[in-house]
């Protein structure tokens, strides 16, 4: 698809994007009419049509060589290199091939168990041998896997129960001499040991622990139509929202579908699962994928078939393992199966055109009279989708690791300071209700994702009849007016009018501002690019008093900086309290020399060798950027790439990474602390970007030894808990291991 998207000429890419409703059916014309002389674009539609061809078909010849390569790398001992052969070849295998009369899937699985019963994995383990088993119920080998596997997890009474079963099976004399011995050891274990059984289902989706009790109420606005507004005074934190995607419309990312599950969007486990007839997509468990194709992996009768003197105890425990919850497979319209029996276009067109796909598919499904007008429908679906679907993310954090030595009486495995803390995209879904909420730059809800579910929070109090409003990305503080106003119009197609863009206030000023050249002046400096955005605000504010400030906290800060007389003079290059004028260009060339040697640690930090001369040249940047940006300049916190606002590099978050790792632990302290008191003054003490920051401070004050460490955990856990509620653990499971940390410096 992107060969063919480089072979489109200029003329056509214009004529695309400057097409309108009426010029559309001649541009598709065009287009399809370049297309059908390609051989390329003929060969790409055979390969998604032709099931004989079909790169997303299965390949029994590809399965077979990838397990035998599995096999070897298990006999080397190379266990990770076994499971990722035995998972591609699970993803490759159809369903309903043999391999030396064993069934190759079920096989597979048991394989993929072996290897996880190495890697200690037992849990996963033991759902591979269920998964085995409810194709081939008589797999002799699957029922003494499952066995080995529920002795290591001492559940010691299913352990003889398989065991009883696989000897029954195994037609060997040898296999069954085996079992017996075995059988007589744990069977020991049994009866001197209590069990308590360890019992573990799979991903269940049980999200929506707390009571949806708030009655939103929609309303028409002059400006920003539809929108939902409180029905009555809000606490902060309070749940006003939660929501499941609406039917078929949802859709991961592409880069997320080798990590993620394509249906819930989690982490993909150790045992991931593949669909019965594709080889695209994969799931986190057999719920999901049920519940995305609509198709049981049960390849046998309703009746396991095991013949044999079996107890009637024993029958329903051999039926409960093979024969799954079929009410599983109760789905009205599955997301997947529509694609899996024909082609899988979501692995080759954008999100927005898959999903108006999926939602075709629905209004066919369900005999709307809409879809009589399919081109139309098309057409709008992707204007409406683009503009109302919502991002889901994951808050994803990665750690750096310090010097075993210096860090007292915690392991190397216990400490780590955790670099970033961020939000990557997993997917993209409607949410019916969810769609209803407007943007502001200052919002006063916030919204995150449990799974697929959307979950939404008041993050300060509302008044009654005020309306809720969340981010769509960009928030005053974090990126300047003219950037947020880019991106809404690039994105959403509305330029934004709340409180933060069509009011001149503190934030979007000192956010890239640059030091007045009088020493003891705490005014303001700006370019061009910001006054020209910024006078456009500025219209009806004569002043320094008419300056909003948009947070309380921020009040004594606008004092500082601005002209104590009252009067108001926003021209570039000048103060905007004492009216001294700076060289931009002088201070440009600046900040671009000390950039040159904070690049420069970042690329060290990657390696790992970071040398004193490279930090010494960073901290001497840091020096040239404090004098010749503003104070509360959020470049010093997070110096921003002249090529793109959104490329960040975090100035004192690189210097205290770069000290934790040549164990510099007092100097990383500072330099953190640093950093979370300029991002303080442009968020407040209880932003969610503080709460990410405390985390890394929290880390290295553990690994100091530090039992003040205890003061910003808990602080933390408020923070989180103000914008998650109870789904703070979920969201960051990492707090649970910095809190054991704590109990065990405390003791």
């Amino acid at each position: 698809m992107e060969k063919l998207k480089s072979l489109v000429p200029d003329s056509l890419k214009r004529m695309v994007a400057e097409s309108t409703p009426d010029s559309l059916p001649r541009t598709c014309s065009s287009l399809l009419n370049f297309f059908s002389d390609m051989e390329l674009f003929h060969q790409m539609v055979r390969d998604l049509t032709d099931p004989e061809r079909a790169f997303c078909g299965k390949n029994k010849d590809a399965a077979l060589e990838l397990k035998q390569k599995g096999n070897q790398c298990f006999l080397n001992e190379d266990y990770g290199s076994a499971l990722t052969c035995y998972s591609e070849a699970l993803r490759l295998a159809p369903v309903d091939v043999d391999d030396m009369d064993k069934n190759l899937v079920a096989a597979l699985y048991v394989n993929r168990a072996s290897v996880l019963h190495k890697l200690d994995l037992l849990m996963e383990g033991r759902r591979d041998c269920n998964r085995a088993l409810q194709i081939s119920p008589s797999y002799a080998k699957a029922w003494y896997r499952r066995g080995k596997m529920n002795a290591s997890l001492g559940n010691f009474e299913d352990a003889v129960h398989d065991l009883n079963i696989a000897k029954n099976l195994e037609l060997s004399f040898g296999g069954q001499r085996q079992i017996e011995s075995e059988l007589r050891i744990i069977t020991d274990m049994f009866e001197r040991t209590e069990s308590s059984l360890v019992q573990h289902k799979e991903n269940e989706l049980d999200l929506l622990d707390e009571p949806d009790q708030i009655k939103l109420k929609c309303v028409i606005t002059p400006n920003k139509g539809r929108g939902m507004v409180a029905p009555s005074d809000i606490p902060p934190a309070s749940l006003v929202h939660a929501e499941e995607p609406y039917a078929l419309l949802q859709i991961i990312s592409k880069h997320c579908r080798e990590t993620h599950c394509h249906y819930c969007l989690n982490d993909l486990p150790p045992d991931k699962v593949s669909c019965t007839s594709c080889s695209i997509p994969l799931y986190c468990s057999q719920r999901c994928q049920i519940r995305a194709g609509g198709q049981m992996l049960r390849n046998h009768p309703v009746k396991h078939g095991i013949q044999g003197n079996i107890s009637h105890n024993l029958d329903t425990y051999i039926s409960e393992i093979t024969l799954g919850n079929d009410s599983e497979s109760d789905v009205d319209i599955p997301e997947h199966k529509h694609e899996c029996q024909g082609v899988h276009w979501p692995t080759v067109f954008p999100s927005e055109i898959a999903l108006a796909g999926r939602a075709l598919i629905k209004s066919l499904a369900e005999r709307s009279p809409v879809a009589n007008f399919v081109d139309m429908l098309i057409v709008i679906l992707i204007s409406q989708i683009r503009v109302n679907s919502m991002t889901i993310f994951r808050m994803k954090s990665a750690d750096v690791n310090g010097p075993l030595h210096q860090f007292g009486k915690f392991s190397h495995s216990e400490v780590s300071l955790t670099s970033n803390v961020e939000q990557v995209k997993v997917g993209q879904a409607i949410y019916r209700v969810g769609s209803l909420f407007n943007h502001s730059c200052q919002p006063n809800i916030g919204a995150y994702f449990v799974s697929r579910s959307l979950f939404i929070r008041t993050t300060e109090f509302v008044a009654v009849g005020c309306p809720l409003e969340l981010s769509y990305g960009p928030q005053a503080g974090q990126w300047d007016c003219k950037d947020r106003l880019k991106f809404l119009k690039d994105e959403y197609s509305f330029r934004c009018e709340c409180r933060a863009c069509a009011e001149v206030n503190l934030s979007d000023l000192v956010l890239n501002a640059f030091h007045c050249v009088s020493p003891n002046c705490p005014g303001i400096v700006l370019d061009s690019c910001v006054v020209n955005c910024e006078k456009q605000k500025t219209r009806h504010v004569q002043s320094a008093t008419g300056i909003s400030t948009l947070e309380p906290f921020m009040q004594v800060d606008m004092l500082k900086c601005l002209p104590s007389n009252g009067s108001l003079r926003i021209d570039p290059g000048f103060c905007l309290k004492c009216d001294s004028y700076c060289d931009l260009e002088s201070s440009f060339a600046a900040v671009n020399r000390a950039w040159i040697s904070i690049t420069r640690l970042k690329d060290t930090m990657v390696s790992g060798e970071i040398s004193t001369t490279v930090l010494t040249a960073a901290l001497n940047s840091l020096c040239l950027l404090r004098s010749t940006l503003h104070a509360y300049n959020k470049r010093i916190s997070e110096l921003k790439d002249a090529a793109t606002i959104r490329s960040c590099c975090k100035v004192e978050d690189n210097l205290a990474e770069a000290f934790c790792l040549v164990g510099e632990l007092q100097l990383a302290l500072d330099h953190c602390k640093a950093s979370i008191e300029i991002l303080e003054k442009l968020y407040g003490p209880n932003h969610i970007v503080i709460g990410y920051e405390l985390v890394k401070l929290s880390s290295i004050q553990l690994s100091m030894g530090d039992r003040t460490a205890v003061k910003n955990i808990n602080r933390v856990s408020e923070i989180f808990s103000r914008y998650y509620g109870s789904h703070a653990d979920k969201m960051f499971p990492y707090l649970q291991p910095l809190q054991g940390k704590l109990t065990k410096l405390v003791q």
